[in-house]
């Protein structure tokens, strides 16, 4: 089995976009898989939540 590098994350070279995704997988109760097992070990449904509430979250920003 091949360990896989964890680089820590650092919110302050995170991008806007990239912090509201962990904020709404964090707000799903995801964020501890993404962290254990990252981005690809969601499934099409939990990735398609994440993306859809970014959406919203951005359109009400944009208001």
């Amino acid at each position: 089995m091949v360990a896989k590098k964890n680089k820590p994350i650092r919110l302050e070279e995170l991008t806007r976009e990239e912090k509201l995704k962990y904020e709404i997988a964090e707000e799903l109760g995801l964020l501890d898989k993404v962290m254990e097992e990252g981005w690809k070990s969601l499934s099409s449904k939990e990735t398609g939540r994440i993306g859809g509430l970014m959406t919203k979250k951005k359109k009400e920003l944009e208001k």
